[in-house]
């Protein structure tokens, strides 16, 4: 009696009989123009993340790190420093999007909306806005998209605009980093 063939699961490649890798990144040709992405999990912003990343950053404004300060603005407590938020969401976005990446080419519009605390979740959606072949690049194609993040309340804490190079061929860039 042959055992069935294990089907393979949404997500991964076959690298041989019985055996997937995840998949990370897309092809340029798999990101096209309107395609939407939910990313998932969320984050919850710790306080260790503010208190670590604000002192890495060298940002020495008490409106992150002194509670004491914090309590007497029309916040109340401290906020998160607003390149935490960038870094989060933006890193979000990074599997299903730019893994792949050869070079993030660079943000655009990045606009804060809503104050961000230690203890809210963020969640980001990312919408492809535009793609081209590279001209310096051949193997690599040009795409641009808007991100949104937002807290656990759906309110929209961040939005973004990002450019990458993204591969023309996946599945050869791969097989050749086992990936």
């Amino acid at each position: 009696m042959t055992a069935a063939p294990i089907p393979m699961p949404q997500g991964y490649r076959q690298i041989s009989r019985g055996r997937y890798r995840e998949v990370v990144g897309h092809s340029y040709h798999e990101l096209k123009m309107g395609l939407i992405i939910e990313h998932r999990p969320g984050r919850t912003v710790t306080d260790a993340d503010n208190t670590w990343l604000t002192a890495l950053s060298g940002n020495a404004a008490p409106i992150h790190t002194d509670a004491h300060y914090s309590s007497h603005t029309a916040w109340g407590r401290p906020l998160v420093c607003s390149s935490i938020t960038l870094h989060l969401v933006g890193g979000m976005t990074v599997r299903s999007t730019s893994a792949l990446t050869t070079g993030n080419l660079g943000f655009e519009d990045v606009r804060f909306r809503d104050p961000v605390f230690v203890g809210d979740t963020l969640y980001a959606e990312t919408e492809i806005t535009g793609r081209r072949r590279s001209r310096s690049q051949p193997d690599n194609g040009i795409v641009t998209c808007r991100t949104t993040g937002h807290n656990q309340h759906g309110n929209t804490v961040i939005t973004f605009t990002r450019s990458f190079f993204a591969p023309m061929d996946a599945e050869a860039l791969r097989d050749h980093t086992g990936y």
